[in-house]
């Protein structure tokens, strides 16, 4: 279901990750250096860097995952409280919660650079999962329970943020599914309720 904000998310990722590509300069000024914003507080890098991207494929995964996911958000975020605002806030804010714990953990680090939608688009999935543990996902064109994909999704990322090697932010992932919880959970408590009931009553869509 196409919803205009999230239409409006994606193409101005798109196109600020598309122009920093070829603009070194526009990344240096965007991305999330914990350095930059402990010395010089340049605090906008906490929410900027979510709109660069590494590379075609990383730009890629994450747009085509909140355009599946995020109108739906969006559109039940709007039904809850009658502005499609709140899916903004809720994108906004899970870019910087994402990261903080990343941010917090390498203040002192400067040599630390992270960029990328993926704790913000976590958010989305997970509340998406709230909404909805049993539908059908995609994984690599493999279908599974979404509550399923959460469950893997959760301890692969625990077991790569403690593992390390692999310059994918783990921490962001997982700090932003727990966001995506319990903003849902905070903004409408009986979806707590409802995901609870859906769980033990398993049907696969």
């Amino acid at each position: 279901m196409l919803q205009p904000v999230t239409l409006a998310l994606i193409a101005v990722t798109v196109l600020v990750s598309w122009r920093a590509f070829n603009d070194r300069r526009l990344v240096d000024r965007l991305i999330l250096w914990p350095l930059a914003i402990a010395r010089q507080r340049e605090y906008w890098r906490l929410l900027t860097h979510g709109f660069l991207h590494a590379d075609v494929p990383h730009l890629l995964f994450n747009m085509v995952t909140l355009f599946f996911f995020g109108g739906l958000i969006e559109q039940e975020m709007a039904d809850i409280t009658g502005s499609r605002v709140t899916f903004l806030l809720f994108y906004l804010s899970a870019i910087v919660v994402a990261i903080l714990p990343s941010y917090l953990k390498n203040q002192g680090n400067p040599r630390y650079f992270s960029l990328g939608a993926s704790g913000a688009v976590s958010a989305v999935l997970f509340a998406f999962i709230m909404v909805s543990p049993w539908s059908r996902i995609f994984v690599f064109f493999i279908p599974a329970p979404a509550i399923l994909y959460a469950v893997f999704y959760v301890g692969y990322s625990i077991w790569m943020d403690r593992r390390g090697g692999d310059n994918v932010n783990h921490s962001a992932h997982l700090a932003g599914a727990a966001y995506g919880v319990l903003f849902m959970v905070a903004m409408a408590p009986r979806v707590l309720q409802v995901f609870w009931q859906q769980l033990l009553n398993p049907r696969f869509m």
